[in-house]
C-alpha cells in the first residue's frame, strides 16, 4: 500500500479559532464530479479504492471512488492541511493546523476515532505515517520548524502522552515546516525535507529512521553543496535516493548524499511502487522512467497535487478548474503516447497512383517492423475499404501507394493498434479527387405562355458511371409558393426525362443531378414566364356595329360606358387601364391609370361621356409586371375594346 501527501500551501498563516469537528454523510454512492476550493492533502487507499482530499477552503476531506466521483465527506475539521493513511489503511490522519489537532478518521465510514490536541505555534502540518506512528511538522517561534509524532497505542488511560513534539534529530529546528514523504517498501524510513528562509546553507534534507522509540538519523545533508530549494521530497523506491522539487535525485549512503542526476525541471512529484515518477510540470503532468530525461507520456492538466494509485495504474491530479480544483483520473500512465502523422496530396486525379507518407514516432522506442492498419474512405466505400498493412521502418518513417477509383474527398486513415508499452493512435489526412463534370440541359428558358398552358420540360442528362436519376423542381414566383419537387426518376434510353408545368406564374425549373463516384453532381435552370388572363365585358351601349372592318360598341353621345376587366388575381395587384381617341386617321393616348382588382379579380370602370356624336374611342386592360404592384407575371395587355358616340 502506497501512501502520499502534497499540499500546496506556500504561505502559513497562523489561525487562533477553535472548531467542532462533525462528520457528514453523502449518501449512496453517485457520479458527481469531485470539486474542492483549495488543496490540502490527497491520499489513496488501493485496498477500498477510494480517494482522499484535504479541502481547506471547506473544511472538509472528500472520498472519491477511482474515476474521481464524490462518494463521501466529512465536515468541520478547522484549517485542513494535509491527509495520511495508516500502514493497515484503517485509519485515515488529517492535521488541523486551526483547531491545534491530528484527527484519527475510520477510512471506511469518516467516522471520527479519536482526536489528538498538539500543543504548537503553527501547525500541525505536514503529516505522514510510518513505524505505527503519525509523524507530523510544525512550527514554533521559538525552534522554527521541527517533528512531531503521535502514537496511537498509547493514550490518557495508560497516563501517557500520545503526542511528542521536538523529535528532529538533534532538535536543531528548521527556518520553516518540514515536508515528508514515506515508502512502503522502505518501512520505518521517513524522509525530511524544507528550505531555511533565513539560511539558505541549513535547507534540511535528511532520511529518519522512526522504527524504533525515538528517530534514528540515516542520512542527513551536510550542507556540502547547495540544494536550491525544498518545496517537495519523496523517497525513491527500490534505491537509497531521494526526489526533491520532483527534480532533483540525491542518493545517500553510509550517511552521506551526493547529487545523483535530474529530470527536467519540475515542481512537485510523487513516485508510484515501480519507480514512475508522476511530475508536475508547468500545466502538465509528465511520467518518466525511473532516471529517464524523457517522458513516457505528457497530460495537459494545470496540476497542484497528484498521488499514484498504489497498483500504478492510474495518478490522480488536482486540476484547476472554475473555482477551485478538480479531481481527475490520468488512466494508463505507464503507456507512451505515439506521434502519428499522415501526409497525402492536396488534390490528385481519379484513377492515377498517388503516395501517402508519414512517421511513427514515440518517447519510448516503438517494435522494430511495427504495423499500421491503413483504411481508405471515399464515396464507394462511406464505412472504409481496408487496404493493406505498412510495415514503419527503422526511422519511423511509412508511405503506401493508392490508386483512388471514386472522386469527391478522399480520406487517408492510419492506425497503429499500440502495444505493452505504448497507447493505440490514429490519424488521417484527405485529398480532393474533381469528379467529371456530367452534361445537363434543360429546355424552354426564356419561353413566354399563355396562362394556364400546361408545358412539359425535358432534362437532358449526358454520360455518367452509375446514378442516371434526375429530378426536376418547379419554383413558381412569389413567396406563397413553395419550391415542388415535380418529378424525379432514371432518365430513358435518350437521356432524358419530363415533367408538365402548369404555367399560371412566371416558375423558374431546375434539373437536378446529385452525382456519382465519379461524376460531380450538377443543377441547371429554366425560366419560363406566364402571362395573367384577361378579358374585358362593355356595357351600356345600345347596339354593336361595324365601321368599316372593325367591330364598335355603339353609345349615345351622353351614355357613360361601363367596362369591366376581369384578371387573375394576386394580392396587391392592379390593372392598367389605357384610352386611346381617333383624329385624323390616327390613333392618340388619351389616358392611362392604374386600378386595383378586387379580390375576384374584377375592376369596372366608368367613362364620362363626350356630349357629342361622330366620336371615336379605344380602351384596353393591361398587366405590367412591376408596375402593377406585383412580379410574378409577364406583362400582359388585353384586347382593345373599340368604343362609338352617335347622336
Amino acid at each position: 500500500m502506497r501512501t502520499r501527501s502534497i499540499s500546496t500551501a506556500t504561505a502559513l498563516a497562523v489561525l487562533f479559532s477553535s472548531a467542532v469537528l462533525s462528520v457528514t454523510a453523502a449518501g449512496p454512492a453517485s457520479a458527481v464530479t469531485t470539486t474542492i476550493g483549495s488543496p490540502a492533502g490527497i491520499v489513496v487507499d488501493g485496498a477500498r479504492q477510494r480517494v482522499f482530499v484535504g479541502d481547506d477552503t471547506n473544511g472538509r476531506i472528500v472520498a472519491a471512488d477511482y474515476n474521481g466521483n464524490r462518494v463521501d465527506s466529512v465536515s468541520g475539521i478547522a484549517g485542513i492541511f494535509d491527509l495520511a493513511l495508516s500502514d493497515d489503511g484503517t485509519t485515515l490522519y488529517a492535521a488541523a493546523r486551526v483547531s491545534h489537532e491530528i484527527v484519527a478518521l475510520d477510512a471506511a465510514t469518516l467516522d471520527i476515532k479519536a482526536r489528538y490536541p498538539v500543543a504548537t505555534g503553527i501547525g500541525p502540518l505536514y503529516v505522514e505515517f510510518a513505524g505505527g506512528k503519525v509523524w507530523f511538522t510544525y512550527e514554533d517561534q521559538s525552534h522554527g520548524g521541527n517533528l512531531g509524532s503521535v502514537d496511537p497505542a498509547v493514550g490518557p488511560a495508560d497516563g501517557t502522552d500520545p503526542v511528542t513534539l521536538g523529535q528532529l534529530p538533534g532538535d536543531s529546528g528548521v527556518g520553516s515546516p518540514p515536508h515528508l514523504d514515506t515508502d512502503p517498501s522502505a518501512p520505518g524510513l521517513l524522509a525530511v525535507g524544507a528550505t531555511d528562509f533565513f539560511d539558505t546553507a541549513k535547507d534540511l534534507m535528511a532520511v529518519v529512521d522512526v522504527s524504533g522509540a525515538t528517530p534514528q538519523v540515516t542520512a542527513w545533508h551536510n550542507g556540502d553543496y547547495s540544494l536550491n530549494d525544498v518545496s517537495d521530497i519523496d523517497l525513491v523506491p527500490g534505491t537509497s535516493q531521494v526526489l526533491v522539487d520532483g527534480t532533483d535525485r540525491h542518493a545517500y549512503a553510509d550517511g552521506t548524499f551526493t547529487a545523483a542526476g535530474a529530470y527536467p525541471a519540475g515542481q512537485r512529484a510523487d513516485i508510484a511502487p515501480n519507480g514512475l515518477v508522476a511530475q508536475i510540470s508547468g500545466t502538465d503532468v509528465a511520467v518518466y522512467r525511473p532516471g529517464a530525461t524523457k517522458p513516457i507520456r505528457t497530460y495537459a492538466a494545470d496540476s497542484s497535487a497528484l498521488a499514484w494509485a498504489p497498483g500504478a495504474s492510474r495518478i490522480f491530479a488536482l486540476v484547476s478548474s472554475p473555482g477551485g480544483y478538480t479531481l481527475k483520473a490520468l488512466t494508463d500512465p505507464a503507456l507512451s503516447v505515439p506521434t502519428l502523422t499522415v501526409s497525402a496530396p492536396a488534390t490528385a486525379p481519379r484513377a492515377k497512383t498517388l503516395t501517402v507518407t508519414g512517421k511513427l514516432s514515440a518517447t519510448v522506442p516503438l517494435p522494430s517492423g511495427a504495423k499500421l492498419q491503413v483504411t481508405r474512405t471515399d464515396l464507394e466505400s462511406p464505412n472504409g475499404k481496408a487496404l493493406p498493412a505498412v510495415t514503419v521502418r527503422a526511422d519511423g518513417s511509412y508511405s503506401f501507394t493508392d490508386t483512388p477509383p471514386a472522386g469527391g474527398t478522399v480520406t487517408y486513415k492510419v492506425a497503429y493498434a499500440g502495444d505493452a508499452q505504448h497507447t493505440a493512435v490514429g490519424a488521417s489526412d484527405m485529398v480532393s479527387v474533381p469528379r467529371t463534370k456530367p452534361t445537363l440541359t434543360l429546355n424552354k428558358n426564356g419561353n413566354v405562355y399563355n396562362y394556364g398552358t400546361d408545358v412539359s420540360f425535358t432534362a437532358h442528362l449526358g454520360s455518367t458511371y452509375k446514378n442516371r436519376t434526375v429530378e426536376i423542381w418547379a419554383n413558381p414566383f412569389g413567396s406563397d409558393k413553395p419550391n415542388k419537387l415535380l418529378k424525379t426518376g432514371k432518365v430513358n434510353s435518350s437521356g432524358n426525362i419530363s415533367a408538365t408545368v402548369d404555367m399560371t406564374r412566371d416558375t423558374d425549373v431546375t434539373a437536378v443531378f446529385k452525382g456519382d463516384t465519379r461524376y460531380a453532381p450538377r443543377t441547371v435552370k429554366s425560366t419560363a414566364y406566364a402571362r395573367v388572363k384577361i378579358s374585358t365585358a362593355v356595357s351600356k351601349h345600345y347596339k354593336t356595329g361595324k365601321i368599316g372592318s372593325t367591330s364598335y360598341h355603339w353609345f349615345h353621345k351622353s351614355t357613360d360606358p361601363v367596362l369591366t376587366t376581369t384578371m387573375t388575381y394576386y394580392k396587391g395587384r392592379k390593372q392598367r387601364f389605357d384610352l386611346q381617341v381617333y383624329s385624323g386617321g390616327k390613333w392618340y393616348s388619351a389616358d392611362s391609370e392604374y386600378f386595383p382588382l378586387g379580390t375576384d379579380g374584377k375592376c369596372a370602370v366608368r367613362l364620362e361621356a363626350p356630349g357629342q356624336s361622330g366620336i371615336k374611342a379605344r380602351m384596353r386592360s393591361a398587366y405590367v409586371n412591376g408596375s402593377s404592384g406585383d412580379t410574378v407575371n409577364s406583362t400582359t395587355y388585353g384586347p382593345w375594346k373599340y368604343l362609338y358616340f352617335s347622336k
